[in-house]
């Protein structure tokens, strides 16, 4: 059987209550091949448990981020335990953002990945490089530097419930985009290093999404690539777009 293709919409910093009504019922509303698609979306954390009770079973809720302790003096953090309680499955980690704003490393992205698993939650674990880095031609270290950070500290059995997610940095919220190629070859140097240095199940079953200002005028392109898996998608799932883009794997 092959990858299933997902696709993620992650609303950041952004929702209302108005907002979470208008973008859950209009997701309700539409209709998707739930055999080939699996649809994860990610709002603020204040707003899990309207998102949840509200969204269709077809639609899967998952938080932005998680801290690798159940509970204590931590202000302002999220656990997991607070996930479960509101029957939220899924969270991204390592987001570029996470990485670059709030200093998080490559080792506690990786103490965060394995952390979850361990919870019982699955992952979309977020890698990509920097635009002086791919000027550098530093793509693939920089990649497989964060790669190998996760890999490190996951069982075999865990990468089941892992999804990584590629973000090249300087695609993000810029308007630029990696194209379709570009896409396609950093995906397919993911894949070989998960055949390297993890094994041949994992390499072919880890589904890796794109993620990058990914649009309604891209999409289609952008999921004929072979090692393409699906969508990270950050602005476009605040608007009507992330159905369409949804709809392009059937179209």
């Amino acid at each position: 059987m092959g990858r299933k293709f997902l696709v993620g919409g992650n609303w950041k910093m952004n929702a209302s209550k108005q907002l979470v009504n208008t973008l859950v019922s209009n997701l309700n509303a539409a209709e998707w091949n739930t055999d080939e698609i699996e649809v994860v979306i990610a709002p603020p954390a204040p707003y899990l448990d309207l998102v949840r009770s509200l969204a269709k079973p077809e639609v899967y809720v998952s938080a932005q981020n998680i801290y690798f302790e159940k509970k204590g003096a931590f202000t302002g953090e999220i656990s997991s335990e607070f996930l479960k309680d509101l029957g939220i499955t899924w969270t991204i980690l390592g987001h570029s953002e996470r990485r670059e704003i709030f200093k998080e490393s490559d080792e506690v992205t990786a103490k965060k990945v394995a952390y979850a698993l361990g919870e019982g939650l699955s992952v979309i674990a977020c890698v990509g490089e920097k635009l002086e880095e791919r000027e550098a031609n530093q793509t693939a270290a920089v990649v497989f530097r964060q790669l190998a950070a996760i890999a490190t500290v996951l069982k075999p059995e865990d990468w089941t419930h892992v999804v990584v997610a590629y973000e090249p940095v300087w695609a993000i919220g810029t308007g630029k985009v990696a194209s379709p190629q570009q896409a396609q070859d950093v995906h397919a140097e993911i894949r070989t290093w998960l055949r390297d240095n993890v094994s041949e199940a994992v390499a072919e079953q880890t589904r890796i999404l794109y993620g990058g200002s990914v649009s309604a005028k891209n999409s289609a392109d952008l999921q004929t690539q072979i090692d393409i898996d699906g969508f990270l998608i950050g602005g476009a799932s605040l608007t009507g777009d992330f159905i369409t883009i949804i709809n392009t794997r059937s179209a």
